[in-house]
């Protein structure tokens, strides 16, 4: 299919033209890239956005579930989801290992709904490197919300705070001590926390550790991208679709504010702004794993390890031969 068919295809919504122009974007071929990157160019003068929430959380904290029953919940107020769930990537194949769409079975037959599962591959962040651009494809076929899912927390998480418009971070009922374990960075970034499982014998325990962070979000330094009362935590149950509606509700008044103050078009003209440089960063280091490079390097590095040179006369020689000064 020519570019410009498949953006068309695209821009009414055709489910199958989307799966395919991600896989496109997906490749690292360059013939594809080229490709790929006339396609969001054609697609970009469409002006269509979406409202795009990452969410993160610990392992096991049913994350699935809850994008399941919140897209169901969302569907039957008449939107379209698009759901890119980045999964861990096996090390023999690089490919997904969890297969989202098979964890979200109701969801996945939703015609208003699309899923994606990308393996994360090498990439930190718990995102994979062209998510960002898959966004851009959704928005352009017209979903209303885009929810990107990530593959657990660690203190490189935060990445996906650089292309959502909200970020929240999904935990589990638990002691005061899992407060140690969340890193201070991804609670900074969070918009809300919702604290999941809260239903059956484990609601008293998911109010004690929702009132937790709520004390703890307190602490924090307010951000001028927040209204009053933000950033907050609130309970929710996944499973029995309890404070679904409320969390949407919050959202939604984050965002229209963010929207009425201006802050919505700085926060996505700084994000623009961060994967332009990340995509100068990633470019040079392509530049490594050319056979000249691998091969240069190697040299280099018997050198450095034997004591024949240093580290950093080492490095700059390598640099030259790229034709970077270092």
């Amino acid at each position: 299919m020519q570019i410009a068919a498949l953006s068309e295809k695209i821009l009414e919504g055709d489910r199958r033209a989307l799966a395919r122009a991600i896989t496109l974007v997906e490749s690292g071929r360059e013939d594809h890239r080229a490709a790929a990157t006339e396609l969001l160019e054609r697609l970009a003068k469409s002006g269509r956005q979406a409202l795009r929430i990452g969410l993160s959380g610990t392992p096991g904290v049913g994350k699935s579930t809850f994008i399941e029953s919140f897209g169901m919940m969302l569907v039957a107020q008449g939107l379209r989801v698009a759901v890119l769930a980045v999964d861990p990537s096996s090390a023999r194949t690089g490919g997904s290992i969890l297969g989202d769409k098979t964890r979200m079975e109701h969801l996945s037959r939703e015609k208003a709904a699309f899923i994606r599962p990308s393996p994360s591959q090498t990439n930190l962040g718990g995102v994979a490197r062209r998510t960002r651009e898959a966004v851009a494809l959704c928005e352009a076929a017209g979903f209303d919300v885009v929810l990107v899912e990530t593959v657990g927390v660690g203190q490189s998480e935060t990445v996906v705070a650089q292309m959502s418009d909200l970020f929240l971070l999904l935990l589990a009922p638990a002691g005061g001590d899992e407060l140690q374990g969340v890193k201070r960075g991804i609670m900074e970034m969070a918009d809300i926390i919702l604290v999941n499982k809260a239903d059956g014998d484990l609601k008293s325990a998911a109010m004690r550790t929702c009132a937790d962070y709520s004390g703890a979000l307190r602490l924090l330094r307010k951000r001028p991208q927040d209204p009053t009362g933000f950033p907050k935590a609130q309970t929710v149950s996944a499973l029995q679709e309890a404070g679904l509606e409320s969390a949407w509700q919050e959202m939604q008044t984050l965002a229209t504010w963010r929207r009425e103050q201006g802050h919505w078009d700085r926060m996505r003209a700084e994000q623009a702004r961060y994967w332009f440089v990340e995509d100068v960063r990633q470019a040079l280091l392509a530049r490594l794993q050319t056979p000249w490079a691998r091969e240069r390097m190697a040299e280099l590095s018997d050198q450095v390890a034997a004591g024949g040179m240093s580290p950093t006369v080492a490095a700059q020689d390598l640099l030259k031969g790229l034709g970077v000064s270092a």
